[in-house]
């Protein structure tokens, strides 16, 4: 068993351990996969040991927006809150790699958190990041201008060669392929960055 990058991991005592080696399912999902669909009620919490998975909100108004990327040893929010409530996930969850990890059911994850200190101080931890992250999402929608965000997803990256499309682009901004198109374009006329095929290059 490989949850020694979920930071609760260490603190768990040796009863929690066994627990967790006798419930924990193994799984492997390919690239491109949904692991769950927004409306679905979830009935068991992903941990993700290898890969990155997309968790994305879509309506007919706005299309996609991406909430956040699950790396590993994070645990999803949307997939925590739909299965110990069991009520529907407000976002579908999409492997953007290879990915492997562990299930934990339901029942499973209510008996470990009631339990286990460790794992409920790490469970208050990431509704607090998510908010977090969810709060500054929507502060950028409303408040930022479409150049700057984009410039900020680029800069965000902290790489001089991004490799990545216009439509993934637009998918986590929440606009369309065409828009963000020419806002790269205007960047790329004011020398701030240099367009390639699936390819960013920033400048200076």
């Amino acid at each position: 068993m490989n949850l020694e990058q979920f930071p609760f991991y260490d603190e768990l005592d040796d009863k929690a351990k066994q627990f967790l080696q006798m419930s924990l399912k193994p799984v492997s999902v390919p690239k491109d996969s949904i692991l769950f669909f927004q409306g679905d009620i979830c009935d068991g919490i992903l941990f993700l040991t290898s890969g990155e998975v997309r968790l994305f909100m879509q309506s007919e108004e706005a299309g996609e927006i991406t909430l956040y990327h699950l790396s590993p040893g994070q645990q999803c929010i949307v997939n925590t809150t739909s299965t110990l409530s069991q009520t529907e996930a407000i976002a579908t969850a999409i492997t953007l790699t290879d990915i492997e990890g562990y299930i934990l059911d339901m029942y499973s994850v209510k008996e470990l958190a009631h339990n286990s200190m460790a794992y409920q101080n790490f469970l208050f931890s990431i509704y607090t990041l998510r908010m977090d992250s969810l709060a500054r999402l929507v502060n950028d929608i409303k408040f930022k201008n479409l150049d700057q965000r984009v410039l900020d997803w680029i800069m965000d990256k902290g790489e001089k060669e991004i490799k990545t499309t216009h439509e993934s682009i637009a998918n986590d901004l929440g606009s369309s392929r065409e828009v963000i198109s020419k806002v790269l374009k205007s960047l790329e006329n004011d020398g701030i960055i240099e367009l390639g095929r699936g390819l960013i290059r920033v400048r200076g």
